[in-house]
């Protein structure tokens, strides 16, 4: 496995993977000789594929412990929290945001997509476990029906004209009023 540079140093552990990569696959020697295309050339391509396809179950496999250790770490957090206190953002925005940010992390460590399956796991993992009746406890508001939010927009915008129209007449006498 390549050794992982420090982060920030994206593009120089991506280039060690690749010349690892290439190493592997006998695709880059120094002593090699330059022939034409023999059979033993025209199989390189496959190995190269199969070889990507361990660094890639590598890489998931690294992932996969890292998000572990983020889900154990998050638990272990969680234990602190009362259940009466589970449904308070102030006391459990800390180890979510932990497990969030660790997810992220580890994935931008390895070059892997964020989000994605396992990570989406996890957080669906953690409301299912710990927040799944916090929103029984407090109301929830929801969009008022088509019809009702139709009449509360038209209503105003009828009553304007008909306003205009009551400001003009009134107005047309001309005398002043005390």
């Amino acid at each position: 496995m390549a050794p992982s540079a420090q982060k920030g140093s994206g593009s120089l552990s991506r280039g060690l993977l690749l010349l690892w990569a290439l190493l592997g696959t006998g695709l880059c020697h120094t002593g090699a000789k330059v022939e034409g295309f023999s059979k033993d050339a025209r199989t390189s391509p496959p190995e190269a594929m199969s070889n990507w396809t361990v660094i890639a179950q590598l890489m998931e496999e690294m992932y996969t412990n890292m998000t572990q250790q983020c889900w154990e770490d998050f638990v272990d957090m969680m234990r602190n929290v009362t259940a009466s206190e589970l449904c308070e953002w102030k006391v459990i925005s800390r180890p979510y945001s932990y497990l969030q940010h660790c997810l992220e992390g580890s994935a931008e460590q390895l070059h892997y997509g964020y989000p994605n399956a396992l990570a989406e796991r996890y957080i669906f993992q953690s409301h299912h476990r710990y927040f799944h009746n916090c929103t029984l406890q407090h109301q929830v508001y929801f969009d008022p029906p088509e019809d009702v939010l139709l009449a509360m927009i038209i209503a105003p915008i009828c009553l304007i004209p008909f306003l205009v129209t009551l400001v003009i007449w009134r107005s047309k006498d001309g005398k002043a009023q005390p």
